[in-house]
């Protein structure tokens, strides 16, 4: 998830895959035949931040203390909203790749030669509490919104096209992944603001959402980006913070959860005429997080889950009475729980339990192409 304007929350934009192949049949068979992808770029939130926040003096949607990364190789916070790695960690070694570097992690007078690299096989410019909206972060102060995201991987161009040459810079972009995974921190802000409001009502506003997203999916495929993976936004009315605050018996917000589904709607619709426009040059896939995460909050132990109310790290109610902080306690056993913290970030596990879902051969969550089917087109 983005981060509520508090580390992201979407709740599961999310995706990681790994394991668990017997929970969902056609699995073994799909991850044995990917695609070659030669490299993975990633545009979002904290749902699939890997640290670049950390460099961001001022801003306060960080993640880079414990109990954060306790799963993480090395046992330490690398500024992931999560105990592990996250999706887009998980996606790249779905594919053989190193874990994507966060972008600011790559300027400075040292460090061209690692910058040189990760232009080949992919960047993580993604940033915790980002918005589609440049002022969805302005409550967290400094946040890296879309559009200076998709500024980044300009320069990032520029360094592959000097390394490769712009015919092979074009074949190389052809074949790579572009994962986009946003929208949760606009809500948010919408959510929180009188204004806003006033201003739109949700369909307008989740329409100028996905309007605005258009715009830098452009930017982005003017380069020479024509994969693109797109995650739909989740249930954020069912994180463990909007569970707690929601109602003695700890339900999901619905009216939070409706808002998601009108910009999930708008999302959908945009995808396909800018296909159109395109003239098919683009091809993409459409991950339906909203449905994943209510079935697997319907059927929890099928996909291997005891908790899908409470956040594994935090205090009080569902332990979603505060943030995780190194003051706080976590449970013992991180696979077990759906979401690790009360903003809805969900937890290594359960990450990897919505990358596989990406890539069965089940469409249901799916659309046009499964993960598996865009990168094999």
């Amino acid at each position: 998830m983005p981060t509520n304007k508090t580390p992201s929350l979407t709740i599961f934009s999310l995706f990681l895959g790994l394991l668990w192949f017997d929970y969902f049949p056609g699995l073994e068979a799909a991850t044995g035949k990917l695609g070659s992808v030669p490299g993975v770029y990633v545009f979002g939130d904290s749902l699939v931040d890997a640290g670049n926040n950390n460099y961001l003096a001022f801003s306060v949607s960080k993640a880079n203390y414990p109990h954060n990364g306790v799963d993480f190789p090395g046992k330490k916070p690398t500024g992931r909203f999560s105990n592990g790695k996250n999706a887009a960690d998980a996606i790249a070694e779905k594919f053989g790749l190193p874990l994507p570097p966060p972008y600011l992690s790559l300027r400075g007078l040292f460090k061209e030669k690692r910058r040189k690299s990760a232009a080949v096989t992919g960047v993580n410019f993604a940033s915790g509490g980002a918005g589609i909206f440049n002022s969805s972060d302005q409550k967290l102060g400094q946040a890296i919104p879309l559009s200076h995201q998709v500024n980044h991987w300009l320069s990032i161009h520029r360094e592959l096209t000097n390394q490769l040459g712009p015919a092979e810079t074009q074949i190389h972009l052809s074949k790579s992944l572009f994962t986009v995974v946003i929208g949760s921190n606009d809500l948010f802000d919408y959510f929180g603001s009188f204004k806003l409001r006033r201003r739109n009502n949700p369909q307008q506003y989740t329409q100028s959402m996905a309007d605005k997203l258009k715009e830098q999916l452009k930017r982005i495929h003017d380069t020479g980006a024509r994969r693109f993976l797109v995650v739909g936004v989740a249930q954020i009315g069912c994180t463990p913070g909007k569970r707690e605050k929601n109602s003695a018996i700890h339900e999901c917000d619905e009216e939070a959860n409706t808002w998601c589904s009108l910009y999930n709607e708008a999302l959908v619709k945009m995808l396909q005429q800018l296909k159109q426009e395109l003239q098919s040059s683009m091809t993409y896939s459409y991950f339906d997080n909203f449905k994943s995460l209510h079935d697997i909050i319907s059927n929890p132990a099928r996909y291997g889950f005891a908790d899908v109310t409470s956040a594994c790290c935090g205090n009080g109610k569902l332990n979603a009475d505060t943030p995780c902080l190194p003051i706080t306690r976590y449970c013992s056993d991180r696979t077990k729980y759906l979401f690790w913290d009360r903003y809805g970030h969900p937890t290594e596990a359960a990450a990897r339990t919505f990358i596989d879902l990406m890539l069965s051969d089940d469409s249901q969550y799916s659309s046009p192409l499964t993960l598996t089917q865009l990168v094999s087109s």
